[in-house]
Formats: C-alpha cells, structure tokens, sequence
C-alpha cells in the first residue's frame, strides 16, 4: 500500500468516526461529560465540563430555584432583573440568528415565545443543533452575536417569563 492510499484510508477512517459521534451525540439531550470512541488504531476522546444541576433556562441572577443549582451572575452590561431566563448554548460550536445567511431571525427582541419555540442554532461540526425555549415568556435581550463561537451553557438570550393566567 502506497502512502496516499494509507493516508486516504486515514482520512476516510476520521471522517467516519466524525460522523458516527455526530449522529451519536445529536441523540443526547444534554451533551455527555465524557465521550471516547476506537476504531482500529484511532481513538477520538472529547470531554466537556458540565456543571452539576444546570438547566437550559434558568434564573439570571438572585436566588435560584433549588433544582436549579447556583445563581448565575448577571453580566456587568446586562439590567440587574431578577426575574430573567436565560436560554443557554446546548453544546460547543457557532451561533446563529437564522436558518441561513440573509433569512430573517427566528425570534428578535419584544417577541413572545412558547416552550419548545425554537430560537436559534448553534453549528457544531456541520450538524445543526436547534437551540429552543423551556419556558414560554418574551424576548428581552439577544446575548450573543449572530455567527460568534460559543462554549456549551452560554447565555444566548434573556427572556422575560409569561404571565400566569
């Protein structure tokens, strides 16, 4: 076997690994902490750090409810609101407004949203992850640019929670 047959047989072996991970993970809820797969003599290990009790939406700042864990500090730019719900990245990769480049924003600021409301996408390795409210309430601040790189459990919106009744 030539060399660039080899390293063509390489490559092939490390796209396919990539996209059995992908098509693996996209069956998480929540990402893993830990996730290491062989095939032959390649071995992909990929570990995140998820912090214990965390929710996709959660109380900004103040005192958390008590599943959901520690507060989490309202940013120095951000109005001190205690009523807040942040909506988090759902995984390591680039966030997105919209379904693609030019389409309008799925959801902009003064906009009410249901649970399950899909709000926006983070791209992880070419595989679209919807990023979607928990709560139904209002769109009060968008936190992350369109097309910025973000960590897993970053703040992507603030929302104003609904109204009971």
């Amino acid at each position: 076997m030539t060399q660039a047959e080899t390293a063509s047989d390489e490559q092939h072996l490390l796209e396919t690994v990539e996209h059995s991970v992908l098509r693996l993970l996209s069956g998480f809820r929540d990402p893993p902490a830990r996730l290491e797969i062989t095939a032959g003599a390649v071995t992909v290990t990929a570990e995140w750090g998820v912090a214990e009790g965390v929710r996709t939406v959660v109380p900004a700042q103040g005192q958390a409810h008590p599943a959901a864990g520690p507060a989490i500090p309202a940013q120095e730019s951000a109005p001190a609101v205690d009523d807040r719900l942040l909506v988090r990245a759902p995984t390591v990769g680039v966030f997105y407004v919209a379904a693609q480049p030019g389409s309008p924003p799925f959801v902009t600021v003064g906009d009410r949203v249901g649970a399950g409301q899909q709000l926006g996408i983070v791209e992880a390795m070419k595989l679209m992850i919807p990023v979607t409210a928990d709560a139904p309430g209002t769109v009060v601040e968008v936190l992350a640019g369109n097309g910025e790189a973000v960590e897993y459990d970053t703040p992507l919106f603030a929302l104003s929670p609904a109204e009971p009744g």
